[in-house]
């Protein structure tokens, strides 16, 4: 294993599934399914990520899909059967990924295919109301209906943003598909604009502590850090005066969600939503790091390296959580309820993407020491003491669920999750 310091993948929605997850039996015919090379990388194992990827026929379509669930000990797919066997969130997450991958160690046939027939996909999902549905059934008909693929301004239409943003310079070459993704994001981008006005920009208190109003789901800073890095690609792609805007506007609208600082808690996290915070998806230290190193904005550096510098090393020296609630008491804030199950790839990577990020805008090295830390959690170095990414066979398990207790599922989450950790490790190694 190339990544020295590891010792040697985790399914976890920003929505609630159901408990009930079923062997996948409504998968399309086999004779569908389409046979395609697998990726190989002596540094990384992509074995577990090959089995998920699958290409089917779809729309008469060759499109890449990955299998959301992955069940131990066979590693079987299954299906929620609420929703489907595959998502915009996890195949334009596998979109970013690959992208990832093409940047760290350049071009790859076999990866371009993927990314290639992924973004296909991606691009049957969008709805004629501009914004993406979620999930695919097993007889590839669109979940339109459940709560968690409605096509509205969510988690699914933000990552289907990110993902096509991040492809697009690896696929611009191809005239058919760049005009497609051109347009699917054009449509995509005129529902954002209209649904989120960067005009007022009041707060408003819930509990006697201070909330912004114009984020995505009026105070989602983890949804509206996703949107940054989405429209971050955009204004590299377009220079739209108005997405730089937008992008101002949900930095603000963060940076009001960050509470404590180095002496007091919660020593400068950002919440998530309202008085929340969650592991999973918290892109906003990463976010604005990005958008301030752009636009040479220091406020933002500096609200990030708050969480970064602050916040990161505490969780690692007292532990991780899952989420935690706060309250106002008086000046200060104090924690009001706390869940500290399950940690996950998910949750680990936000944070190690952007204390890395802070090492290359620094170069200070316990910036870089605390992206190893939250690294050696794939490793071993977690309250389960198993390791949760096994490099023999690409398996990144669903998670810590207690104290020496992993759940050994391996779905698509999981597994992207721990590449794209693995991967941001490989360039500041």
């Amino acid at each position: 294993m190339i990544v020295s310091f590891l010792l040697f993948s985790c399914n976890k929605s920003e929505h609630i599934f159901p408990d009930k997850i079923q062997e996948e039996t409504t998968l399309p015919p086999n004779e569908e399914i389409i046979q395609s090379p697998p990726i190989e990388n002596e540094a990384i194992n992509f074995s577990h990520f090959n089995h998920l990827y699958k290409e089917i026929i779809f729309n008469e379509k060759k499109v890449g899909i990955v299998h959301i669930y992955s069940e131990y000990p066979s590693y079987n797919y299954a299906i929620e059967p609420n929703e489907g066997f595959t998502c915009v969130d996890d195949v334009a997450r596998a979109i970013v990924m690959l992208s990832k991958y093409l940047e760290v160690f350049g071009t790859d046939e076999v990866a371009l295919r993927k990314i290639e027939n992924l973004t296909e996909f991606v691009l049957q999902m969008q709805n004629e109301n501009g914004y993406f549905n979620n999930f695919l059934w097993g007889d590839l008909s669109i979940n339109k209906t459940y709560s968690t693929s409605i096509a509205i301004l969510d988690w699914w239409s933000l990552r289907a943003l990110w993902g096509l943003e991040m492809v697009y310079p690896f696929l611009k070459s191809n005239k058919e598909i760049a005009d497609r993704i051109e347009l699917a994001i054009e449509r995509l981008i005129i529902n954002i604009k209209r649904d989120l006005p960067m005009t007022a920009l009041n707060t408003e208190f819930i509990d006697s502590i201070e909330f912004p109003t114009w984020l995505v789901g009026r105070n989602a800073s983890d949804k509206s850090a996703l949107l940054i890095l989405g429209l971050l690609k955009n204004i590299e792609r377009t220079a739209d005066n108005d997405v730089k805007l937008m992008i101002d506007g949900l930095a603000k609208g963060i940076m009001i969600m960050q509470k404590g600082d180095k002496d007091n808690y919660p020593y400068g996290a950002f919440l998530s939503f309202e008085n929340l915070w969650h592991a999973w998806g918290n892109n906003q230290a990463y976010a604005l790091l990005k958008a301030g190193k752009e636009f040479n904005n220091q406020e933002y550096i500096d609200s990030a390296l708050n969480e970064i510098e602050n916040f990161y090393p505490k969780m690692i020296q007292n532990g991780y959580a899952e989420a935690f609630w706060i309250q106002k008491s008086d000046d200060s804030f104090i924690e009001k309820e706390r869940n500290k199950y399950p940690q996950i790839a998910y949750g680990i990577r936000p944070m190690l993407w952007a204390a890395s990020e802070a090492y290359k805008y620094s170069n200070d090295e316990k910036n870089l020491i605390i992206a190893k830390q939250l690294g050696a959690w794939l490793s071993g170095i977690n309250d389960a003491n198993n390791t949760i990414y096994n490099p023999s066979n690409g398996v990144c398990f669903d998670g810590v669920t207690g104290q020496n207790e992993v759940n050994k599922n391996s779905g698509a989450e999981s597994t992207i999750e721990s590449l794209l950790i693995l991967l941001e490790l490989e360039k500041v190694k």
